[in-house]
């Protein structure tokens, strides 16, 4: 089967999108391959044809745990085997995945970075076939990378365990540096890089000053039609902005990390439908949403790098229909993205010093703890030690970059459950009540695929289905549970703390100058870039961007509203200064310009310029051969 018969056979797509037959065609030939591929691009397609098409398995580095989920969940629908392992997850359900791994009842592995430093799983792995390497947000293995985890450091064990099988590295944000660091840190061979274009030919991007921000979210919001995201960067602000909006006759919803899974998922299918129209949320909203008709991206508050803004941003038409990406700014932003990046670097005692009370806290002793996950409650962390929570967050996140610890707040606590009797078992069940029977026929009858691994459920569906109250259906399933009918794992909204070494003495942490004084500069450096994109007001905001990423544009995009307020100003020149304007900057080209570039440099569509130039044409103070215009020299 050919890769488009591939594509046609599982999902449906008689073609695919621009760059994705060139990337699957590079790792069909074994190469190793780089894909730099914006938001939207459709990045999964590219390895799971190929990977469809190889004998093996296909083993896929990702740090998302939620999005894993989503991707096995829908290779699944599609009848696709796939499994996953994370650091979240228990040791049962480890061992059902390993199951079905080493029993060939997987074609996708999902893997968690932190795993492969877990010698049970580089033993399975070296017991199977694997034919693809894929990794994933590729930019979190580069120490240039605004997302840098130490734990991918660890894939290079996969190259040595699997010296001949390709590499693929994927990742939706790359400047020049970080792309070439990508390559070197996977000991990647003669790769194959392909890149699209960071252009968007569809979305205006705009920056609006203004004295007071929220009332300009209402403003755009009026004037615009379509779905809507308003992104901030704090969970109270989602519930302040929510009900500005709501009160103002505007449905909207809010969503953070700090939702249960139920309410995240209730919105963001409200939000999908277009029953609520806009979402004001943190950038925990968005990671593989695919909804076309985003009208419009709005940021309240400045996001802290361009990386960060191009992948939120470019959430907006996704279905190329016009869509604007509009950042907010006011007078105080400057200072606050600059003290952003001395907060981020607490003093290093400090730093030591979260070390020693997280690990007290999780009652782990020195020496011991290495491959430990533990619930943990960084509020309460905070409240009873009294930190800040951002200088705290930011001592364990440089704990992290480091090596020392994965604080894991994304990852996916929803009820699951998986029978462990055989099916046959079930028709001589005793020593249970008649409502704990209820419950298990209703979810034998409202869940599939019990007996081989486990599904996540929805206790209140189970309610329902059974018509027993929701506040007894957890005490139900202990009971199941007790009698060794199912294996049950209640859900849980505390975030996870991971140690993927044992616990070190405080004096003996290394928090390097690559992880500390390096790390700082680099962040200062993302920084006043992105200052430069806000408050710059003689640059095309687009070409200010895709610069960033190594392209070189040819002409100003003309949608921004530095190129709009432009032609704004060039309409209302009189001709002498047009023809004053197009002298000035063909003695700054003297081998000459692309007629077509020399109008959009100088917005050109007004009359003036029309009758500059004509003028200049007639007189000979110009020349224009082929589209190539230059002074005369007469």
């Amino acid at each position: 089967m050919t890769a488009l018969e591939t594509l046609k056979k599982y999902w449906g797509y008689d073609s695919f999108r621009p760059l994705q037959s060139d990337l699957v065609g590079s790792i069909l030939d074994g190469r190793d391959t780089l894909g730099l591929m914006p938001t939207g691009g459709g990045k999964s397609i590219t390895f799971q044809v190929p990977g469809m098409m190889l004998p093996g398995v296909t083993v896929v580095i990702t740090p998302l745990i939620s999005l894993m989920k989503d991707q096995v969940d829908n290779l699944k629908r599609r009848r696709i085997k796939a499994v996953f392992m994370h650091a979240g997850m228990t040791q049962h359900e480890r061992t059902v995945a390993r199951e079905k791994l080493i029993n060939g009842g997987a074609k996708f592995l999902y893997v968690s970075p932190e795993r492969i430093s877990n010698e049970n799983f580089i033993a399975d792995l070296r017991r199977t076939q694997v034919s693809l390497i894929v990794v994933d947000e590729a930019h979190c293995i580069s120490q240039w990378g605004y997302d840098f985890r130490p734990s991918y450091l660890n894939i290079t064990r996969l190259r040595k365990l699997k010296p001949d099988v390709p590499v693929m590295a994927l990742t939706a944000t790359a400047t020049p540096q970080v792309a070439e660091d990508i390559c070197r840190q996977l000991e990647m061979v003669s790769p194959a890089i392909w890149r699209m274009s960071f252009v968007r030919d569809n979305i205006n991007y705009i920056v609006r000053p203004c004295q007071t921000k929220i009332n300009e979210v209402l403003h755009i919001l009026s004037r615009t039609q379509g779905s809507a995201i308003v992104y901030v960067r704090s969970r109270k602000r989602t519930g302040d902005i929510t009900e500005f909006l709501t009160s103002s006759g505007i449905s909207a919803a809010n969503y953070h990390a700090g939702l249960t899974y139920a309410l995240k998922e209730e919105r963001q299918n409200s939000w999908k439908t277009g029953e609520t129209r806009v979402m004001v949320a943190t950038n925990a909203f968005g990671m593989g949403i695919d909804k076309p008709d985003v009208r419009v991206v709005i940021h309240y508050d400045m996001p802290p790098s361009l990386e960060e803004y191009y992948q939120e941003a470019g959430r907006a038409g996704r279905d190329g229909l016009t869509s604007y990406a509009v950042l907010l700014t006011s007078r105080s932003d400057q200072g606050v993205m600059r003290r952003r990046v001395t907060e981020a670097f607490p003093d290093r005692d400090i730093i030591r010093k979260v070390y020693e009370r997280v690990c007290n806290r999780l009652n782990i002793s020195v020496g011991e703890g290495y491959d430990t996950l533990k619930e943990f409650d960084f509020e309460k962390f905070c409240e009873v030690f009294g930190y800040q929570p951002r200088q705290c967050m930011a001592a364990i996140r440089l704990l992290e970059q480091a090596g020392y610890l994965a604080y894991m707040e994304d990852s996916d606590r929803r009820s699951r459950v998986m029978m462990t009797v055989h099916r046959e078992e079930l028709y001589d069940l005793r020593g249970i009540s008649s409502e704990a029977e209820r419950v298990l026929t209703a979810l034998l009858r409202q869940y599939t695929g019990l007996f081989s691994e486990y599904v996540y459920i929805n206790e209140s569906r189970l309610a329902s289905a059974s018509g027993i109250r929701e506040a007894d259906i957890y005490g139900l399933m202990l009971e199941l549970a007790r009698a060794k009918i199912l294996s049950y794992i209640p859900k849980s909204r505390v975030p996870l703390m991971y140690l993927p070494t044992s616990r070190e003495e405080p004096r003996y942490l290394q928090i390097g100058k690559a992880i500390y004084e390096d790390r700082k500069q680099i962040m200062s450096e993302r920084v006043e870039a992105m200052i430069d994109y806000a408050f710059n007001p003689k640059i095309c905001r687009e070409n200010r961007m895709i610069e960033y990423f190594g392209e070189k544009p040819e002409i100003p995009c003309g949608r921004c509203d530095t190129c709009r307020e432009k032609r704004k100003r060039n309409k209302k020149l009189s001709v002498e200064e047009a023809i004053a304007g197009i002298v000035s900057y063909l003695k700054e080209k003297p081998d000459g310009v692309d007629m077509r570039i020399m109008g959009a440099a100088l917005a050109g569509e007004g009359e003036a310029f029309s009758k500059a130039f004509n003028y200049l044409l007639c007189e000979n103070y110009i020349t224009n051969e082929k589209g190539l215009v230059r002074l005369s020299g007469e």
